[in-house]
């Protein structure tokens, strides 16, 4: 995709309208921007900021103690509108050593949930061996941008910065690209690493397209990551490939790396049909 970012309409994913009483952390209300539109439709949401929006919810979870999340795993439930939402968070098995939390997305102009996110927490510990990963070979300044389709709606893909290192989106086939937010998930909140990486990943389906994008959509139903440890810096890699199989489905598999080196790998379960 083209990095000038000249297509930008808003200064943030979301803005904060609200919250309610209900739920541990509250329900927040929020304001969806044009910068969250997909590339099919311009009142469809891309998978990568509601991604995000769920994950904050799981990290202001409160806990017993410094945690981390070692995996996230959202369904989606229908489309998600640009427009109104709002996020409710919860935990369901409170532990001493581990916990699973819960985070769920309502589409407020229809009532109902559009997508929801559990996460399992962990400790966060001082005395454990320290990962050692090691850079990748590359980085995001040895890439190159693209450009997208005509056709395509560019509300997602001008708000992230994208650096080609193999492959294209306009060519089916494996992809790495390094990718990262030019605007905050929230206006005038900067993101965690865990958001930011959760607002890219989602992408993994459609950098390693597997068939010829201008003729085939490949919708994935959900999104797992699985981390080996908290995400750092603004920058994140995806080494992606996309697999089918004789009929409808599909499978995307990334390895996420930041530029300090390997920091998880995702999945996604894909529904493959014609345009």
């Amino acid at each position: 995709m083209k990095s000038t970012g000249a297509g930008l309409r808003a200064p943030a994913f979301y803005t904060v309208t609200g919250r309610t009483a209900a739920g541990e952390a509250g329900r927040e209300a929020f304001a969806s921007l044009p910068t969250t539109a997909g590339p099919w439709s311009s009142v469809a949401q891309h998978g990568g900021p509601p991604a995000a929006l769920l994950g904050r919810a799981l990290e202001r979870l409160p806990a017993p103690g410094d945690t981390v999340l070692g995996r996230v795993s959202i369904d989606l439930l229908g489309p998600v509108p640009v427009g109104p939402v709002s996020v409710e968070a919860r935990v369901l098995r409170p532990g001493r050593s581990v916990s699973l939390v819960e985070a769920t997305l309502y589409d407020d102009s229809a009532s109902r949930a559009v997508a929801v996110a559990r996460g399992w927490r962990f400790p966060r510990r001082e005395d454990g061996p320290e990962p050692d990963p090691k850079p990748l070979p590359h980085r995001p300044a040895d890439g190159v941008p693209e450009e997208p389709p005509d056709s395509w709606h560019t509300g997602y893909l001008d708000a992230m910065e994208w650096s080609w290192v193999e492959g294209a989106i306009t060519r089916p086939g494996p992809a790495v690209v390094w990718m990262r937010q030019r605007i905050p998930l929230l206006e005038g909140e900067q993101p965690t690493g865990l958001q930011r990486l959760l607002a890219c990943v989602d992408s993994a389906s459609g950098v390693s397209a597997a068939l010829d994008t201008r003729e085939w959509n490949f919708l994935n139903t959900d999104l797992t990551v699985h981390l080996v440890r908290p995400p750092e810096g603004e920058w994140f890699c995806l080494d992606a490939v996309t697999m089918l199989g004789p009929g409808s489905v599909g499978t995307a598999t990334a390895t996420i790396h930041d530029e300090r080196g390997l920091v998880a790998r995702s999945a996604q379960a894909l529904l493959v049909a014609r345009r």
